[in-house]
């Protein structure tokens, strides 16, 4: 019914309002804008980083299948370069799932008072809303690189891989400064 208090658009807002302020919380501010835009930046990298491991782990398991087949009688141990490289593939999956846990579990600076107080939470939150980017354009820098890549190939440019996780965490060490500086 347009007569009814639900229709009431004043009284309404007011009740609104007053809840948001009481929760904390007021949509409209460009901070909390921001930081709901670097939480959403983040699960993507995250989104991104699984996907590379995907990747790395349909090639180690491709990998162990050709170079790693069952004992036999004529060739009762797997060769050893073999198990060393699918060693090596595999320590690159956890390496990626270790950079993705991290991401997703940064955090961003807490909308209290005394944060308020010390620090400006704008200029914050833009700062890691630039290193926020780079972290994306990293984690799909390396995902595009293993996207339909073998095992052997991995083996074969471990270095380079491993630099692109390096750069991710050093990225990240970055960002942890901007919240948490050094005393």
């Amino acid at each position: 019914m347009p007569g009814s208090a639900f229709y009431d658009v004043d009284p309404l807002a007011k009740v609104a309002i007053n809840l948001f302020y009481g929760w904390g919380y007021n949509f409209y501010r460009q901070e909390n804008q921001l930081r709901a835009d670097d939480q959403l930046i983040r699960s993507k990298v995250g989104m991104l980083l699984g996907s590379a491991r995907k990747s790395v782990e349909t090639a180690e398991r491709d990998y162990r299948r050709e170079f790693l087949p069952p004992p036999s009688r004529e060739k009762p141990r797997p060769d050893a370069t073999a198990v060393a490289n699918a060693q090596a593939v595999e320590r690159l999956s956890r390496a990626i799932g270790a950079i993705q846990g991290q991401i997703t579990s940064q955090p961003v600076p807490e909308n209290d008072r005394m944060t308020q107080r010390y620090r400006q939470e704008a200029a914050t939150l833009q700062q890691l809303m630039a290193s926020d980017q780079k972290l994306a354009g990293q984690a799909e820098l390396l995902r595009s690189m293993l996207d339909l890549k073998n095992g052997s190939w991995m083996v074969e440019n471990m270095s380079a891989l491993q630099d692109g996780i390096n750069a991710i965490g050093e990225t990240l060490r970055t960002r942890q400064l901007l919240l948490f500086p050094a005393a």
